[in-house]
């Protein structure tokens, strides 16, 4: 695999000639609905075994095994057309060996709406170990509302993917509720009843788990949440199930915020199998413009995160969307969600050069739209994906979580899969 960026003056055909991949394969490969509008600075993955390589004056087969970083046997066994190694002329073309070893194998798990187009799904799903249906909200005595949940659990479970139950204090018409939250966690008779109701649809409609994702938790229900958690684990365990929880991005024990605080890292830790750290939304729908995942605000949270949480219970989140906001930003102004393949068209649309953030390792562009108003727009590209992944090898995690799979991303998946293994648990 290789990313390459585009220069001014490129197309797809000329990128095409360049690296003797097929035009069609890179539309394909891409997901590129507009293959003509590509524009400068744009990330384009190229699924190739090796590089042709026009022989210019001076070169040997030993100057451009050094020049392409790859070992000189490699070159040659890539060429056995070439009966004396010693020898190349001018002109001639020799393949260079793309090497892309494998970091490992990881998990990977994708939170999807049971809404989720079923050909978007089915192209999903064999880059995932585990699909997190979002979600089951809990009620103040302990009910579940009701999901059209089968349809995605049947397809899961015939691709080998573990579908997980999602619960959430989510209050059914409105969000994330710390009230509701407050109730469940404070009330042991409520707790036994969701935890029979957990129970009853875990066994009722096939789940393989359940995550917990309770959000904007109160400080000072922390320690009820964590009992909770205690109570959760003592009851799912002897049953079988996985049990993961979802949290915010901390950096610290002690960071103050109606987010962060009541997520006590090390119990989650020590009673969960999977910790899903939710490492995005820096740029948001309602704050200034900036990366969603920033590369160095992610590496602060894991530097964090891997001291108190087993590493290799760590899925990192990943964010598979950008935003799009008017400038000059306006406090209370919110920002429109996009996803990255429409990002990129939007950048072609309007011949928007794709600059590259190396802080945060994130692609953004500035447009006007038909009114004259000035945008930016942040987004993920084969090259932010491939530098957050990195990540995962480097601070040894047990994977990744995106949030969400409902849209396409045909980069993500071919970096993805170029760079690990992906582990099955069915």
């Amino acid at each position: 695999m290789i990313i390459h960026v585009v220069r001014p003056g490129e197309s797809i055909y000329r990128i095409s000639q360049l690296y003797g991949v097929p035009y069609r394969k890179i539309i394909e490969d891409n997901g590129l609905n507009n293959p003509e509008t590509v524009v400068p600075g744009q990330a384009i993955v190229l699924m190739t075994d090796t590089i042709p390589h026009v022989v210019t004056r001076g070169q040997t087969l030993y100057s451009l095994a050094q020049g392409y970083r790859v070992p000189l046997n490699a070159v040659i066994s890539a060429n056995p057309q070439i009966t004396d190694p010693s020898q190349i002329s001018v002109g001639q073309v020799v393949q260079i060996p793309v090497i892309t070893p494998k970091l490992g194998t990881i998990e990977v798990n994708g939170y999807a709406f049971p809404n989720i187009n079923a050909d978007v799904l089915q192209k999903t799903l064999p880059y995932l170990t585990y699909i997190s249906i979002f979600s089951y909200q809990v009620r103040p005595d302990g009910s579940l509302s009701t999901i059209n949940d089968t349809p995605v659990i049947t397809a899961a479970r015939q691709a080998g993917v573990a579908p997980m139950m999602v619960i959430t204090n989510i209050e059914e018409g409105a969000s994330f509720s710390s009230a509701l939250a407050h109730t469940i966690l404070t009330d042991t008779a409520v707790q036994n009843t969701l935890l029979d109701n957990i129970v009853k649809t875990l066994e009722a409609k096939n789940y393989y788990g359940l995550d917990i994702d309770f959000e904007y938790v109160y400080p000072e229900d922390r320690e009820n949440y964590n009992n909770f958690l205690r109570k959760v684990s003592q009851r799912l365990r002897p049953l079988g199930y996985s049990l993961a929880t979802a949290i915010a991005p901390k950096t610290s024990a002690t960071q103050p915020g109606l987010l962060y605080e009541a997520h006590d890292y090390a119990v989650h830790g020590a009673l969960v199998d999977h910790v899903i750290i939710m490492t995005y939304e820096w740029g948001y729908t309602y704050g200034p413009p900036q990366a969603v995942a920033p590369l160095n605000q992610v590496r602060r949270v894991l530097n964090y995160a891997t001291t108190v949480i087993p590493s290799q219970k760590i899925l990192m989140g990943m964010p598979n969307y950008g935003y799009d906001w008017t400038l000059p930003f306006v406090q209370g102004s919110a920002a429109r969600t996009l996803t990255n393949v429409a990002a990129a068209e939007l950048a072609g649309r309007h011949g928007a050069p794709i600059q590259f953030d190396q802080q945060a390792q994130s692609p953004f562009f500035y447009y006007n739209d038909a009114s004259g108003r000035r945008h930016v727009v942040w987004f993920q590209d084969a090259r932010s994906v491939q530098a957050s992944l990195r990540l995962v090898n480097e601070y040894h995690l047990g994977g990744v979580s995106y949030w969400t799979v409902n849209a396409f991303f045909p980069q993500n998946w071919l970096v993805l899969s170029s760079m690990y293994n992906i582990k099955k648990v069915l």
